[in-house]
């Protein structure tokens, strides 16, 4: 069961994601470079939540699991943006707030690098601080149904049942925060998630985060410490994503699969004999195809167009 999100640590020292970690987890992961900070606390993260009791086929494939991204591999479009749209539909934060938001993440799709991600570790998540972990995981459970329940791939959920069905573990990784990550993965019947994690103290969030984004290189360091926690043969697992920046995560496990991948990734892929799954079809795809740096335009538009609205 995952852990009271408010639960305390009870001397002042940070909380894990919402979820009161050992001191010596967090002195460990302290003591790491950000990305692979990032990737134990994740882990750390995700070994504390457990497994949920809504996953419905029982693991007997105890040392192969399967590891999926969520933005445009699982889900149809960024999380984080339906998250955020959904905050700011209840006035969770002013519209500078918003704004900047929609802006930092604009700078992070034009860079598209694991070197733009350490400028934004400190202000990704500082539109919920000060607020308590358990309001924004009910409003994520209330903002999946409404703006992401509907826009989850068939098809890469069908590859996803199709590794439970075989008795296997299936995780989100994901750069989403790890509670939101949880809410999609127990929604969607699986196993757990990893996702970056967010300091809290006294169930309330810092503003900060703990390491960095979790994205390129701390991906595959969390599903590294996964697998040793979890006594995963990383050679027999899958990883799933759509994305050039998730490579050190597909080139982690012994069968990596690029879903609707973006050119460089699709690239790669080719290059290294990895399979491709495109579920995207005519104008669809070419619409979700779009560089990064113009969907994120696109979004951060769409954001403050609908905030300039709902103020008039």
């Amino acid at each position: 069961m995952v852990a009271q999100p408010d639960a305390e640590v009870g001397d002042g020292r940070p909380e894990v994601a919402g979820i009161a970690e050992s001191h010596a987890v967090i002195d460990r992961v302290t003591a790491l470079d950000p990305a692979r900070r990032a990737g134990e606390a994740a882990a750390a993260a995700a070994v504390a939540a457990g497994t949920e009791p809504d996953v419905e086929a029982p693991t007997t494939d105890l040392t192969a699991a399967a590891f999926f991204d969520v933005d445009n591999t699982m889900m149809v479009g960024a999380s984080i943006f339906h998250f955020a749209r959904g905050l700011a539909a209840r006035k969770f934060f002013t519209t500078s707030d918003l704004l900047g938001f929609a802006w930092d993440q604009v700078k992070f799709r034009v860079g598209g690098r694991e070197s733009d991600v350490s400028g934004h570790r400190d202000t990704a998540l500082s539109f919920v601080a000060g607020r308590p972990v358990a309001e924004v995981v009910a409003l994520g459970e209330e903002i999946y149904d409404e703006l992401m329940a509907d826009r989850i791939w068939s098809g890469t959920r069908a590859l996803a049942q199709m590794h439970l069905d075989a008795g296997q573990r299936v995780w989100l990784v994901t750069a989403t925060p790890v509670e939101l990550a949880l809410i999609i993965a127990r929604r969607l019947g699986l196993t757990g998630a990893l996702g970056t994690v967010a300091e809290s103290v006294d169930g309330h969030y810092t503003g900060r985060l703990v390491g960095e984004i979790l994205h390129g290189p701390a991906k595959a360091h969390a599903i590294r410490a996964l697998a040793v926690a979890e006594g995963l043969d990383l050679r027999r697992c899958s990883a799933y994503s759509d994305s050039v920046n998730d490579v050190p995560m597909l080139s982690a496990v012994g069968t990596a699969v690029a879903v609707n991948p973006d050119s460089e990734l699709r690239d790669t892929a080719k290059q290294r004999g990895w399979q491709i799954r495109d579920f995207r079809t005519g104008r669809k795809a070419a619409r979700i195809g779009v560089p990064s740096v113009l969907g994120a335009g696109v979004v951060a538009g769409a954001i403050a167009a609908g905030v300039a609205y709902r103020k008039r």
